[in-house]
C-alpha cells in the first residue's frame, strides 16, 4: 500500500500588531492547511470580529475593466508594490473604470445606432420598388400625417396577398410596393373610420405590421441614401470606440495584472480572518504542516520574534482531524484519482492507491487483452497527457502497456488471433491454452480464481487495519476479518475438493472451520465488547439480536458468493472481446476490396465501446468488490492555504 504524508500540529500565537504579518506568510509558504482555531482553543476565546473585506471593491472594478477590455487577468510579479500604495491604486483602478465605461456607452450607443438604422434600410429597400412598381416618391412623413386615411405599413404573406380580392367590398387598398419569396411588402389604406375592422381583417390575413422609425425622412431613395451615410458614421463610431479600449488594453495590460495580483493576494490574506481567534490582545491561529515542510516553515518565523510557533504531533492536535495528504510513487500516482472519487482514507487509515493500480491495471489488461489496441491506447493516452495534462492520459498509459502485454499473451494483434503463432512457433512456445475462443471453461475458472485471490488480499488488508488500530472486533470477528477469511476459505476448500472429486471435509473440518467461524461472527459485537475490556452483553434484547444477526450472516453468505462470481465478468469481458473481433473479422472477409476499412472502423468501434465498458466494470470491481472489505474513505483533503488567482470577484 502506499503511504499518508506525515502531518506535523502547528500553533501560532502573537500580538495584534504581528497577525498581518503572520497571515502573509501562512498564505505565500504553500504548506500550511488552516483550521478554525475555535475547535483547539474553545475557552475564553472569540472569533476575530467579522469586518468587510476592504479589497474586494478594487478587485470588482478591476473585474469590470477586464470585462471590457478582454484582457485575461493572470499572476504577476508586484514585489515592487507595498501595501502603503493600496489607496492609490484604488483611486487609480476607479478613475480606469469610468472612463472605460464612459467609452463601453458609447460604443454600445453606435452599436445600437447602427442596429436600428440597419432595420430601418432593409424595410425601406422593399418601397424602392419591385414586380413594376416604381420607386416610392412620397414623403413618409406625409403618408403618416394624414388625418382622415390611416395608413399601416407591413408585409403579408405571398398566400394572404393573393386572398387579397375576396375583400374587395371592404374600404381598404393594399399597395403593394415590394416582394420576395414568402411576402409582399407594402401600404394598407383606409378610412379613420373603418380602421379597426380592417387591423382585424389585416390580422386574420397574418399581415406583419412595421413601423418606420421617426429619424426616417423623404421618399424612398432620399431615406434609403441617408440610412446607408448614418450606417456608415455608425460603422466608425463602433469602430473608434473599439481601437480607444483595445488600446488601453495594450497599454495597461501589465500593471492591471501587478494590480491584480497584489489586491488578490491582500483579500485572500485578509479572509483568513475568519479562522483567526482573539483572546484580548492576542491571536490565535492553529493548522498542520506537512513533517517534511516543517522545518522550512519554521524558518518562515524567525524574523517574528514576538510571534510563538509550536510543531508537535498530530496526536496533539485535539478534536481536529488532521488532513489528508497521499504520498504515491510514479506508477500509481495517477490512480489517487479513483481514491479521491471514493473519498480520501481517514489520516490513521491505508493509502489504497498502490493496490488499485496494480489491480486496476491488471483486470484491465487481462479484459482488453490485444497488442494492437493496446497500442492505440497508449498512444492516446501520451498524446491527452501531452497536449491537456489530463490525469486519465497517464492512467490511459499504463493501461495500454498492460493490454499489448496479455494481447502478446492471447497472441491477438487487432482481432488477428494467429497472427504471432508463428513468431512463437519458432521459439518453440505455445500459448494455445490462453486462447480465449478455444478455452471458454478456462477463462471462466480463471477469472473466478483471480477473484477469490483479490478478495482473500482484502481480507487480510482489512485485519491488518484492525490489528494497527486495535480495533479487535474488525480484525478477528467481522465477516472481513480472521473468522470471514477461515470460512470463506474453508467453504472454498469444500467445493473445490468436491468439484475435482477429492475427499474433503468431515464433522471436525465443518463444525471447525465453517459453523465456528460463522458463529463467531454471530456473536462479533459482544465479543468485541469482551476483547475490549467492557463485558460480554447484548445491546438489545435476545430476540432483537438473533433476528438481526442471523440475517447480517446470511447476507455475509450472499455476499461471499456474489463477489466471488461478480469476477466473472472478468472472464466475460475476455471472452466478449474476442467475439466482437471475431465479428469485424467476418465482417471484413466479406467486403471485399473494403475490407481495410472495415477493420479499421471495427477496431476503433471495439476500442471505444469495450474499452470504455472494461474501464467502467474494473472501477465497480475496485470500489464494491474490494474497497467495501478493507477501505471506509472520509478523510478531509490536505489544502494548503493559498492566493487562488484564478477566481475572479464580481
Amino acid at each position: 500500500m502506499s503511504s499518508i504524508e506525515k502531518m506535523m500540529f502547528a500553533d501560532i500565537a502573537g500580538v495584534d500588531s504581528d497577525l498581518d504579518a503572520v497571515l502573509d506568510i501562512i498564505s505565500s509558504c504553500g504548506c500550511f492547511h488552516m483550521e478554525n482555531a475555535a475547535v483547539a482553543h474553545s475557552s475564553q476565546s472569540k472569533a476575530a470580529p467579522k469586518r468587510e473585506n476592504p479589497y474586494t471593491s478594487t478587485l470588482k472594478m478591476m473585474s469590470e475593466i477586464f470585462g471590457i477590455t478582454g484582457i485575461k487577468p493572470h499572476q504577476a510579479d508586484c514585489s515592487d508594490i507595498h501595501d502603503s500604495d493600496a489607496d492609490k491604486i484604488r483611486d487609480e483602478v476607479h478613475t480606469m473604470r469610468n472612463n472605460l465605461q464612459k467609452l463601453r456607452a458609447e460604443q454600445k450607443k453606435a452599436e445600437e445606432e447602427y442596429s436600428s438604422h440597419t432595420m430601418a434600410l432593409e424595410q425601406v429597400m422593399h418601397l424602392s420598388g419591385g414586380e413594376g412598381v416604381g420607386s416610392m416618391n412620397i414623403d413618409f412623413q406625409k403618408i403618416f400625417a394624414c388625418q382622415h386615411i390611416k395608413v399601416r405599413f407591413g408585409r403579408l404573406p405571398v398566400d394572404s396577398y393573393d386572398k387579397l380580392p375576396y375583400y374587395n367590398d371592404k374600404n381598404f387598398y393594399f399597395l403593394a410596393y415590394g416582394r420576395d419569396k414568402e411576402y409582399c411588402y407594402g401600404f394598407c389604406f383606409a378610412p379613420a373610420s373603418d380602421i379597426e375592422e380592417i387591423d382585424k381583417i389585416l390580422e386574420s390575413l397574418y399581415f406583419d405590421r412595421i413601423h418606420l422609425p421617426d429619424f426616417v425622412h423623404g421618399n424612398a431613395g432620399e431615406a434609403s441614401q441617408a440610412l446607408k451615410d448614418d450606417i456608415e458614421l455608425d460603422k466608425k463610431n463602433v469602430e473608434d470606440c473599439r481601437k480607444k479600449i483595445q488600446d488601453f488594453a495594450e497599454e495597461n495590460r501589465e500593471k492591471l495584472c501587478k494590480y491584480y495580483s497584489k489586491f488578490k493576494a491582500m483579500h485572500d490574506t485578509f479572509e483568513l480572518r475568519e479562522k483567526v481567534l482573539l483572546i484580548r490582545d492576542k491571536f490565535y491561529i492553529v493548522g498542520f504542516v506537512p513533517a517534511a515542510d516543517a522545518e522550512r516553515f519554521k524558518k518562515y518565523f524567525e524574523d517574528l520574534k514576538s510571534v510563538s510557533l509550536i510543531i508537535k504531533p498530530c496526536t496533539e492536535s485535539g478534536d481536529i482531524e488532521p488532513p489528508v495528504k497521499l504520498k504515491n510513487n510514479k506508477f500509481a500516482e495517477p490512480f489517487s484519482m479513483f481514491v479521491d472519487l471514493y473519498g480520501l482514507p481517514a489520516y490513521n487509515d491505508i493509502n489504497p492507491t498502490n493496490f488499485v493500480a496494480i489491480t486496476y491495471t491488471l483486470l484491465f489488461g487481462i479484459m482488453f487483452g490485444d497488442v494492437g489496441q493496446g497500442l492505440l491506447v497508449l498512444i492516446l493516452g501520451i498524446i491527452l497527457w501531452k497536449t491537456k495534462k489530463m490525469t486519465l492520459g497517464r492512467i490511459m498509459e499504463r493501461l495500454g502497456v498492460s493490454s499489448m502485454i496479455f494481447g502478446a499473451i492471447y497472441g491477438s494483434v487487432f482481432g488477428y488471433e494467429d497472427l504471432m503463432d508463428p513468431l512463437y512457433a519458432s521459439m518453440g512456445i505455445s500459448f494455445l491454452p490462453f486462447k480465449a475462443i478455444h478455452n471458454i471453461n478456462t477463462v471462466l475458472y480463471a477469472a473466478i480464481g483471480i477473484g477469490i485471490a483479490i478478495i482473500i488480499i482484502s481480507v487480510i488488508v482489512n485485519m491488518i487495519m484492525g490489528f494497527k488500530d486495535k480495533d479487535l472486533e474488525r480484525a478477528l470477528f467481522s465477516n472481513n476479518g480472521l473468522a470471514g477469511l477461515v470460512f470463506y476459505c474453508s467453504l472454498l476448500g469444500l467445493l473445490l475438493g468436491s468439484m475435482l472429486g477429492f475427499k474433503v471435509g468431515g464433522p471436525v473440518y465443518v463444525i471447525c472451520l465453517i459453523v465456528l467461524p460463522l458463529f463467531v461472527m454471530f456473536l462479533r459485537e459482544p465479543l468485541g465488547d469482551l476483547v475490549k475490556g467492557k463485558g460480554f452483553h447484548l445491546h438489545e434484547s435476545v430476540g432483537d439480536f438473533i433476528a438481526a444477526n442471523f440475517f447480517e450472516c446470511f447476507e455475509y453468505l450472499l455476499g461471499y458468493a456474489t463477489n466471488t462470481l461478480s469476477f466473472v465478468r472478468v472472464g466475460g469481458f475476455v471472452l466478449s472481446h474476442a467475439g466482437m473481433m471475431s465479428v469485424v473479422l467476418s465482417l471484413a472477409d466479406m467486403s471485399g476490396k473494403f475490407s481495410p476499412l472495415v477493420m479499421v472502423l471495427g477496431n476503433l468501434f471495439v476500442i471505444c465501446l469495450e474499452g470504455l465498458l472494461v474501464g467502467i466494470q474494473v472501477l465497480r470491481l475496485e470500489f464494491y468488490e474490494m474497497f467495501s472489505r478493507y477501505y471506509a474513505g472520509g478523510g478531509k483533503a490536505f489544502k494548503p492555504v493559498t492566493v487562488n488567482y484564478d477566481e475572479i470577484i464580481e
